[in-house]
């Protein structure tokens, strides 16, 4: 067994993510997205898809790139037209 490194829980069937050079170990989906999955800047939820980045600066939506920066933001496009 091994113990979640967000919640503490020793489970047996924990798992380890590998990302970055680092090893990391979760009970569950919800304790790996806490710990691994980036904020967005403009409305401040996960971001649990792919996510935009612009000028180093992620939002989950093009929607939110655009209000977090208008001047930049109306050259981000959705990749599925509305």
């Amino acid at each position: 067994m091994a113990t979640c490194e967000v919640c503490g829980n020793d489970y047996e069937l924990s798992f380890e993510v590998h990302a970055q050079g680092s090893v990391h170990t979760f009970d569950s989906f919800e304790c790996a997205i806490t710990r691994m999955a980036p904020i967005c800047e403009h409305c401040e939820c996960r971001i649990l898809g792919h996510g935009m980045e612009v000028d180093r600066h992620w939002y989950c939506s093009a929607h939110c790139a655009r209000a977090a920066d208008p001047e930049r933001g109306t050259q981000v496009r959705d990749s599925v037209p509305a």
